[in-house]
């Protein structure tokens, strides 16, 4: 996310009618932001149109599509948008400022344990294979680890200034804790 860039505000009107996903759907792996997903499709496609901000989760039920990492300029808003159109359950949404809180997102980032045990569960299944999305979801895997250890707390307590005050911050100002 970047600083003082509101990554909804890309979206055209037609854009805005791709995303129907529900928050009571939301996928528990999605980052807090802007941009989710609930119970998406199973065809593999969030990667090919969206490969740094969306990841797939194994369920029962198939594979799902997560956001891992929200949008960080236009271009990637478009590569979501893209993802969403291709999804035809429509569980895409970007909504998730009406939802989140301060106390939800600080409440994910503490439990980030979860998601980092996922992911090794991910790396596991699809590390060593040789078909292409398999490896394409170990390299997602991988990137999304990189960054819970890297950028994600700074781009968290951005998006903690947006649900705080309303705004996203400009660079200089000083960003609430996660924790």
């Amino acid at each position: 996310m970047t600083v003082g860039w509101d990554p909804v505000a890309e979206l055209t009107d037609e854009d805005r009618k791709l995303f129907q996903g529900r928050w009571e759907k939301r996928l528990w792996l999605n980052v807090p932001g802007p941009f989710y997903t609930g119970e998406t499709d199973t065809c593999w496609t969030g990667r090919l149109n969206a490969p740094g901000n969306v990841m797939y989760a194994a369920s029962t039920e198939g594979t799902l599509e997560y956001v891992f990492r929200q949008p960080r300029n236009p271009a990637e808003v478009r590569e979501v948008v893209n993802a969403a159109d291709e999804e035809p359950f429509q569980e895409y949404a970007y909504d998730g400022d009406r939802w989140w809180t301060p106390e939800t997102v600080r409440r994910w980032w503490a439990g980030r344990g979860r998601v980092q045990e996922h992911l090794a569960l991910t790396l596991a299944e699809y590390g060593d294979s040789v078909h292409p999305a398999d490896r394409d979801a170990a390299v997602g895997a991988r990137e999304f680890r990189a960054y819970l250890e890297g950028g994600l707390a700074a781009d968290l307590r951005a998006y903690l200034f947006r649900l705080e005050e309303g705004r996203y911050p400009v660079a200089g100002e000083r960003l609430p804790e996660l924790g």
